[in-house]
């Protein structure tokens, strides 16, 4: 399986209309991977709080449209990180679109852990209750958003669900980008699945970005990471390795909680 994430640079100079025509230009290079990630909240940067209200979409808004056309002319299938959802009957959202290699919405996932601290995201967005799963043609991809990372009980849920390949896009401030790798090698290890986690690159709202998107395998190997700025890193994987890893070290069978 071939897989490229996309570390999208946000830069406040650039208007969200400019920067969702530039990514889904990005996307549709990607033609020769099966599947494509792009960060969290790239549309407006995870730490540009004021614009959240002012660039909300409704789910089958503009950023819907253009992902939902990029996936389908490069014919790959698309997590296109997520986005300031407007729910018509509630709150804004930070929720998750995956595309079909068809152009289809395969599904949406609203963030549950909201970062914050009581202020941001955490009093400006609803939070989601539901786990999700994916089910591709060679592995189930289980998502998460960013400050999800940090809270391993979601993750074995995913795991329950069937999830074999974790996708994590995220807007992960570079201060604290040592937890960033840290995380994503032991959501690997603990769960003996991959992990593709995505991250921003650019400045939000003064926050610098960590970048340095991963990906890991079962056993937490790292496969590839990105530097410090915008660029696509593309890898190569076998989804069977997790459960050839499953069945040679079966630790998963051995959890009592």
């Amino acid at each position: 399986m071939r897989a490229s994430l996309i570390q999208i640079a946000v830069d406040e100079g650039e208007s969200v209309a400019s920067r969702r025509v530039r990514t889904a230009s990005l996307v549709r290079r990607q033609t020769g991977s099966d599947l494509v990630v792009l960060p969290e909240l790239w549309t407006t940067g995870a730490f540009a709080y004021e614009q959240f209200a002012q660039e909300a979409e409704p789910l089958e808004g503009p950023t819907y449209e253009a992902m939902a056309k990029a996936a389908s002319d490069a014919g790959v299938w698309l997590h296109a990180g997520s986005i300031p959802e407007r729910d018509p009957d509630g709150p804004l959202y930070n929720t998750s679109l995956v595309f079909s290699p068809s152009g289809d919405l395969a599904a949406a996932y609203r963030k549950i852990h909201r970062f914050g601290f009581d202020k941001g995201e955490a009093v400006l967005m609803g939070a989601g209750r539901e786990l999700v799963t994916v089910r591709l043609p060679t592995t189930t991809l289980g998502l998460a958003t960013c400050y999800d990372l940090r809270f391993p009980e979601l993750f074995r849920g995913l795991v329950d669900a069937g999830a074999e390949t974790l996708v994590v896009p995220a807007g992960w401030p570079e201060r604290r980008r040592a937890h960033w790798t840290l995380l994503a090698q032991a959501r690997a290890v603990e769960n003996q699945a991959f992990v593709l986690a995505c991250g921003t690159a650019g400045t939000h709202a003064g926050v610098p970005q960590a970048g340095h998107s991963i990906v890991v395998d079962p056993w937490g190997e790292v496969l590839a990471e990105a530097g410090s700025d915008e660029e696509v890193l593309t890898v190569e994987f076998d989804p069977a390795k997790v459960a050839a890893t499953r069945e040679q070290f079966p630790a998963l069978k051995d959890r009592v909680l």
